[in-house]
């Protein structure tokens, strides 16, 4: 299916490895311009050759980096058509033993920059009448499980999409999200975990995920890459589950 993303200008967040890598690759496939951004240099310069994609090494806790991204993104391709807001991460442990400052991080690593970024390219959409922006949660955002402040960004960054697609979508402009299940890919956490435990693993995918294994992440980019494209436009305020059924939550 032609997705009608051919040269379109993506600039996608933690698009070094894993979900947003699969993100990035998903739209350079379809021919689009792909812009990422990571805080690892080395791994990000890589993955940028590999893609075909432009690089840019940025701290996006920190908001004058994040403002020098949307910068150099639009000083080389002269706008953005689409943001995938990906970067994200989580610390942490049970709230009684987890100090409030963890809870601040996490809002400044899952959160912050989604809602800095989506401000500065609205104003850039706005004057063309269309663009998409796409924010990666988690159904974590939505129950129980994982940890509380990986789940509290989550949430606010849901709500915050539902929020902002309200206000925009009169300007053509369509605000979305994904919410993943248990990915399993390399550099993640359930990789490491299934290093760590296999037996224990195995269990938890036969007893939590009724499709009967993990996601990848490729399934993840393939929706993303749909919700960016004129085929969802009528798509406008949702998240939407890519877990092989994981989440228990009726909506």
């Amino acid at each position: 299916m032609d997705l009608g993303l051919q040269d379109k200008i993506v600039l996608v967040t933690g698009g070094s490895k894993g979900i947003g890598r699969a993100i990035a690759k998903s739209f350079r496939d379809e021919g689009a311009n792909v812009v990422i951004t990571a805080r690892g240099k080395e791994e990000l310069d890589e993955t940028a050759h590999q893609l075909g994609a432009f690089a840019i090494a940025a701290d996006l806790t920190r908001p004058e980096e994040r403002a020098d991204v949307i910068r150099q993104v639009v000083e080389k391709f002269g706008t953005i058509d689409i943001l995938v807001n990906n970067v994200g991460g989580s610390n942490g442990g049970a709230i009684v033993d987890t100090d409030v400052r963890l809870f601040e991080i996490a809002m400044d690593v899952n959160l912050y920059p989604a809602i800095d970024l989506s401000k500065q390219v609205v104003s850039l959409m706005k004057n063309k009448g269309t663009g998409s922006i796409i924010n990666i949660s988690s159904i974590y955002g939505r129950e129980a499980g994982g940890k509380p402040t990986y789940n509290a960004a989550k949430a606010a960054l849901i709500s915050f999409t539902k929020a902002l697609a309200n206000e925009v979508i009169p300007f053509g402009i369509r605000v979305n999200g994904i919410a993943p299940g248990a990915i399993l890919h390399s550099t993640g956490n359930w990789q490491k975990r299934m290093e760590k435990n296999p037996d224990k693993i195995k269990q938890f995918v036969e007893s939590e995920i009724p499709a009967g294994r993990f996601g990848t992440v490729e399934e993840i980019a393939h929706v993303v890459v749909f919700l960016a494209s004129e085929k969802a436009s009528w798509v406008v305020g949702a998240t939407l589950n890519v877990d092989g059924g994981q989440s228990r939550s009726n909506f």
